[in-house]
């Protein structure tokens, strides 16, 4: 049996109803300036540039499903913090510590989680995985 591409691009989009924007700081924090007062690090104004912006996802990472536990086993579960952002394989391939901003939503009946819309999310690891039509990537949460 074929692998119909079509057709999981067609299941895929509809779960990719998230206006999505990628942030890159290209210098990183080589162009941050030291506030002697403070001693911190400060960034320059504006110091991040938008990459990407289009259609994606949000959203978290599944918890394993629930089993009864071997004797003396010990459980590990993913932090609350930890989301996946779903992007298009067409998206610029994203890095370590780009900022993903969901901007807004795209289906009629209002977005998918309210909550997620003007929230940040640093890029965690550059990509869990890429199939024919999506790359995952997994994100944590900033503010």
């Amino acid at each position: 049996m074929a692998f119909d591409v079509d057709g999981a691009r067609r299941v895929v989009d509809r779960i990719m109803d998230d206006k999505l924007e990628v942030w890159r700081d290209s210098a990183g924090r080589t162009d941050d300036v030291l506030d002697e007062s403070t001693g911190r690090l400060v960034p320059p104004a504006p110091d991040e540039e938008l990459v990407w912006d289009g259609l994606g996802a949000v959203m978290p990472i599944s918890r394993p499903s629930l089993t009864q536990p071997v004797e003396g086993s010990v459980t590990v579960e993913p932090p609350t913090t930890d989301y996946q952002a779903v992007l298009p394989v067409g998206a610029p391939v994203v890095r370590r510590d780009d900022v993903i901003r969901v901007a807004g939503s795209v289906r009629p009946e209002g977005p998918r989680d309210p909550q997620l819309v003007g929230r940040r999310f640093r890029v965690s690891d550059k990509a869990v995985g890429s199939y024919s039509v999506v790359r995952l990537v997994r994100v944590q949460v900033i503010d």
